[in-house]
């Protein structure tokens, strides 16, 4: 009776709270999936910036935390410049206490914590020679990961997860004394959740996050045009990757292809914002 309570307690769980919410405003870009929260803002906010400041702390005790001050002051006033625009989307987001650092690392990675925490390494701006342009396409793509709230969602979808598949281990103990049928269902019922849940939402996620991020660079006066070169730099530098079925993100050449049909829709912001800073 207990393990039947437990499963009907963990379905009730993953119901409760789940109401569909709009993050952001769709744009010019047309950003409008709804989205299923079961965290809180605040609690992932909370979580991100304890994850940041422990970030910071680390970098900082190794000596690799802002090292080169004009790379730090470059990359924080690209980053200005779109945080300015973010109340098209989301009015909020310029009370966020937004950081912006730089950490010394060969990754090519930067990311955008919920809240507006954010880290660019080196290796992004050293590795592919990006110009202004490209890196506000990089920062902007970020920004947008956290204007979306897409940090929040996996982690709706991961708690979800782990409740369901709480309750799933509930009722099968329930009809059956086999250890190994339990541990076999709940194997299963993971890897389908993981294909159910997280891989279509995460390509989807990352495509917001390009469109998104195309027209904060537009509108903060940055071309729109070095999204794509900044990607096909990206391809260049090589790597086997899985194919984009199998991938959590999109591949180069859809990526590549998305922005490009949507880059006459963002030209416009460009030049008014082109115009209106001289």
């Amino acid at each position: 009776m207990t393990k039947r309570w437990l499963a009907a307690l963990s379905a009730a769980l993953i119901s409760f709270g789940c109401t569909p919410v709009q993050t952001t405003k769709s744009g010019s870009v047309g950003v409008e999936r709804k989205q299923y929260m079961l965290l809180s803002e605040k609690q992932v906010e909370s979580m991100a910036a304890q994850s940041y400041l422990q970030t910071l702390k680390e970098a900082s005790a190794k000596g690799k935390l802002n090292t080169d001050p004009r790379q730090t002051d470059r990359v924080r006033a690209i980053a200005k410049r779109l945080i300015a625009q973010t109340p098209v989307f989301r009015p909020d987001a310029l009370n966020w206490k937004w950081e912006v650092n730089v950490q010394e690392s060969k990754e090519l990675n930067a990311y955008c914590m919920p809240g507006g925490k954010i880290m660019v390494y080196t290796g992004l701006i050293e590795k592919l020679n990006a110009t202004d342009d490209e890196l506000a396409a990089v920062l902007g793509h970020e920004i947008a990961h956290a204007l979306r709230e897409h940090g929040r969602e996996r982690m709706s979808q991961a708690y979800a997860q782990q409740l369901g598949l709480l309750g799933l281990a509930a009722i099968v103990g329930a009809t059956t004394n086999d250890k190994n049928k339990t541990a076999t269902a709940v194997e299963v019922a993971s890897v389908v959740s993981a294909l159910a849940l997280t891989l279509p939402n995460s390509r989807e996620g990352e495509r917001e996050a390009d469109r998104i991020g195309l027209e904060l660079a537009a509108r903060a006066g940055y071309d729109p045009n070095a999204a794509i070169t900044l990607w096909q730099k990206m391809e260049a530098q090589g790597g086997v990757k899985p194919p984009e079925w199998l991938s959590t993100h999109p591949s180069g050449e859809s990526r590549i292809q998305d922005l490009q049909r949507l880059i006459p829709a963002v030209m416009p912001l460009y030049h008014e914002a082109k115009a209106k800073n001289g």
